[in-house]
């Protein structure tokens, strides 16, 4: 196909080349207008062969296409969840399995436990004991391959994603800030609600903080904006996170960056949440938070080493530590 359409386009220059040379001669037309005709053609005609070129990969295309019709055409339909009540809080934990995404070995293993509607967690335990990797799991921002997360009773996947959302506030322990104002990221980059936006900041301790940046609320943050703290982002991160009035609020370290005003602010925040009947869990090492929480749930290579009510487990922990020498005593004291 390819050598007939060059056959045909210098077929068809050639004979125009032809007419225009008896043209000209005839003295019809000047020989220049004889030249940029042939020339006009032969760029009116190239597409044509370039295409003719291209008809393989048109082709294979083409093809493709068709059979990823024919693919998803066979897939069956996504199951749109039903709309359910708006969630309490109640959270229920069934015998989970959490494997972090590219790695071979699980970070969580056989986790139990479960919360009542206003109740406070806090999940303690050594580094790389799987605390973070459990709050994911919880959100469901990482799946779990085994379990069952439940809130009010129905699994995380049977809840309507957007209605599961916005009754939900994530605290991760790296935070990231979208490209946008300071309103826009406390809002979630949905619909800007000034009372809620503000509500969320004052919940948070932030308000005041946020009026000093150079233009407050629409002050823009990531890319090309104002560069936070360490400090500061987290108190954005954490109105993000109460933005809406959740009722169920996972923070993981939510203390990690923030100075003694920002750890009474957040404290107040606790406070506020359990008072408003909101399901709270704190990822912590800090004892500061402790005295906030209602059960400590202890975790020990990924699995549950103790789970009780904040007082039995902390005495229960501490009778099983072994005693100090009077050396370490006198430089605990110190400390």
């Amino acid at each position: 196909v390819l050598a007939t359409t060059k056959f045909v386009r210098m077929a068809v220059q050639t004979g125009l080349l032809c007419v225009g040379a008896w043209l000209a001669i005839a003295g019809s037309i000047s020989p220049g207008a004889m030249l940029a005709a042939s020339i006009l053609m032969g760029r009116a005609l190239a597409p044509v062969e370039q295409a003719v070129a291209q008809w393989k990969r048109i082709a294979a295309a083409r093809s493709a296409y068709e059979r990823l019709n024919g693919f998803f055409a066979g897939m069956p339909a996504a199951v749109v969840p039903l709309i359910l009540p708006e969630p309490q809080g109640k959270l229920s934990v069934e015998d989970m399995v959490v494997t972090p995404p590219g790695a071979g070995k699980p970070a969580v293993r056989g986790v139990s436990f479960e919360l009542a509607a206003g109740e406070a967690l806090a999940v303690i335990g050594s580094s790389a004991s799987g605390k973070s990797s459990l709050a994911r799991a919880l959100t469901g921002v990482w799946p779990s391959g085994k379990g069952q997360v439940r809130i009010d009773g129905a699994a995380l996947e049977q809840w309507d994603p957007d209605q599961i959302g916005r009754a939900m506030g994530y605290l991760p322990q790296e935070i990231e800030l979208f490209a946008g104002t300071v309103a826009e990221n406390i809002a979630r980059l949905g619909n800007i609600d000034d009372a809620a936006v503000t509500a969320a900041a004052i919940a948070a301790g932030a308000h005041e903080a946020i009026l000093r940046l150079p233009e407050g609320y629409a002050t823009r943050i990531g890319d090309g904006g104002v560069g936070l703290s360490g400090g500061m982002r987290q108190r954005v991160g954490l109105a993000r996170a109460l933005h809406g009035k959740p009722r169920l609020v996972i923070l993981d370290e939510p203390n990690s960056n923030l100075d003694a005003a920002g750890e009474q602010a957040l404290a107040e925040a606790l406070a506020k949440l359990k008072a408003g009947g909101a399901t709270v869990i704190v990822v912590t090492h800090r004892p500061q938070l402790l005295r906030h929480v209602d059960k400590v749930l202890i975790l020990s290579d990924g699995q549950v080493q103790a789970f009780g009510p904040r007082d039995k487990v902390l005495t229960e922990l501490n009778a099983a530590r072994p005693p100090q020498s009077v050396q370490q005593q006198r430089s605990a004291q110190a400390a």
